[in-house]
This record gives structure tokens, C-alpha cells and sequence, in this order.
């Protein structure tokens, strides 16, 4: 077993009965092919929340000093974690992105930049459009619906599959592409908020 799925497993067994997962939509998850995995940030917790529940292996960019904490830069890039300079155009981070999502992986992406306050939906940045129409994937909307509440069931929603090249072909921006890419993600939001 390698250091990801032994670190999936235990994740999974400590926040499961914390956090009671309904996984909803991951039998719709493509098998194969690069796709550009786009979520809604709410908490600290949705990188490994999202990355524990979804079908495939997901490779998340985290922030630097992140590799810099002794215990952490051991372990990250076993989990499929690399590093991306914040504030700036990190353009390995972006080259790495890229690769991962041409060479058929999955990567993860949060394209609010930063965790919403108030558990609403913010605005996304242009990068996820970016990534989808340059990385040949498609993109797959999710949507963590909290709040995070200790045995409160907490909802990861993963929504059909954006087809991308329509976009591509026809040349559109990055920010339209956030915007499509926003728009299905607060569809999901509003379809299985907890009532």
C-alpha cells in the first residue's frame, strides 16, 4: 500500500464517524482522463474531505510554507500534494497543474482561493478556467455542504462531468469558464442544501 491510500484510509477512518460523509455522485466520477476537480472552500478541512471521498487519486497544490514544517515535507508529496508560491504567478505550480491534468490525472482546485466566511459561495478566480481549458480535462464541480458540525452529517456532492472542448473551440476566456465552472458548483448547492 503506498503512502496514499495508507493516509486515505486512516483519514477516512478518523473524520467518517466525526463527520458521517453522504457521498453523493461519485458513481457518475470519470474512470479515466485528466479532469480539473473544482470545489467550494468552506473550512480547513476540504481538501482532505474532498480528496478522501472522490473515486480516483487527487493531487492538490498547497502553499509553500506548507513544505517547509518538518513533519509535513516528508509526507505531502506522498499524499500528491505540491507546493504553489501564493501571491504570485507561480508558473511551475501552474506548469505542474497542467502536466497532471494533460497526463490524465486528477487535480483538485478551490477556485475561491480562500475559505468563504460565511459558508456562502464567493467568486472565483479566473485560474480554474485557465487550468480546464489549457490542461485538455474536464472539469468536475463539487460541492461540500456544511457546515462542519461534529456528528452532524456533512454532504460531498460531485456533479456530472463539464464537457470542455466546446470551450476550447470556440476560444473562450478563463473567466467565462469560472463563471460555467461557479455556476454548477452553486447548483449543486442549492439542490442538496441541508434542509
Amino acid at each position: 500500500m503506498n503512502l496514499y491510500s495508507f493516509a486515505k484510509t486512516v483519514v477516512y477512518g478518523i473524520l467518517k464517524p466525526i463527520y458521517r460523509f453522504e457521498v453523493i455522485g461519485a458513481d457518475k466520477f470519470p474512470k479515466e482522463g485528466g479532469i480539473l476537480l473544482c470545489s467550494n472552500h468552506i473550512d480547513n478541512l476540504d481538501p482532505p474531505v474532498v480528496g478522501i471521498n472522490a473515486p480516483r487519486p487527487v493531487n492538490f497544490m498547497a502553499k509553500e510554507e506548507l513544505f517547509n514544517l518538518p513533519l509535513l515535507k516528508s509526507i505531502l508529496p506522498g499524499v500528491r500534494a505540491f507546493p504553489v508560491k501564493r501571491g504570485m504567478s507561480d508558473r511551475d505550480a501552474l506548469r505542474r497543474a497542467i502536466k497532471l491534468l494533460k497526463d490524465g490525472e486528477v487535480v483538485g482546485l478551490f477556485p475561491e482561493g480562500t475559505r468563504s466566511k460565511d459558508g456562502q459561495l464567493g467568486k472565483g478566480f479566473s485560474g480554474a478556467g485557465f487550468f480546464a481549458l489549457r490542461g485538455e480535462a474536464n472539469v468536475v464541480p463539487c460541492a461540500i455542504v456544511g457546515p462542519y458540525k461534529p456528528f452532524r452529517r456533512l454532504k460531498v456532492v460531485y456533479g456530472d462531468a463539464i464537457d470542455m472542448q466546446p470551450y476550447r473551440e470556440r476560444k473562450a476566456s478563463a473567466e467565462e469558464v469560472t463563471e460555467v465552472i461557479m455556476a454548477h458548483i452553486a447548483e449543486l448547492l442549492e439542490q442538496y442544501k441541508t434542509k
